[in-house]
């Protein structure tokens, strides 16, 4: 098979539109250069030195910090939190460390910002990326999480968000399933 496209960019973005995902914002930077974005390209990669995997657009403003910083924050979103998603996505025209107003954050290990009440946060360490035509695929190392356990996630489908409510079966859980895993400094 050649190079040539057996389906269009618009077919491809219409069956995309039929894989629902887990909304999250990627941060990164300090102070005013703080940026970052909205992402549903967030997928486990490795429990054995647990890292993920994170596709962003070479074209995204915040591609420029990631490569300088070397260390990121996946803050998976809460169903309460699509305004965070919206700021990020760039849609209200915020851009760069207008997008962190309105809501908490502070930090774990990397330094990146971690959003208050997220789902989960994954304080990350950029060890690989990947250049694929227009996107960057980055696995970042996990150095630090919290996870919170009363919220259902914010997800993204058919073009906009959807929520799915907390269901947590109290059986599966170990009483320290209710914790921060924060790095001891």
């Amino acid at each position: 098979m050649g190079d040539e496209a057996l389906i269009s960019d618009e077919e491809f973005r219409l069956s995309m539109r039929h894989l629902a995902g887990a909304v999250s914002v990627i941060t990164v930077g300090d102070g005013q250069d703080r940026t970052g974005l909205t992402a549903t390209s967030v997928s486990s990669f490795s429990a054995v030195r647990p890292s993920i995997i994170v596709s962003v657009n070479r074209a995204s403003s915040s591609w420029p910090a990631l490569q300088r910083y070397g260390c990121f924050c996946v803050n998976v979103l809460a169903a309460d939190q699509q305004h965070v998603a919206q700021s990020f996505s760039g849609i209200d025209g915020r851009k760069g460390a207008e997008r962190y107003e309105g809501v908490g954050w502070y930090r774990l290990r990397t330094g990146a910002a971690a959003l208050e009440n997220a789902l989960t946060v994954l304080d990350c360490k950029l060890e690989t990326t990947f250049h694929h035509h227009s996107h960057a695929i980055l696995i970042g190392h996990i150095c630090a999480m919290e996870i919170r356990r009363d919220a259902g996630p914010l997800l993204y489908w058919q073009g906009g968000y959807h929520d799915l409510p907390a269901a947590i079966d109290e059986r599966c859980l170990e009483p320290d399933d209710f914790r921060s895993v924060r790095p001891k400094i």
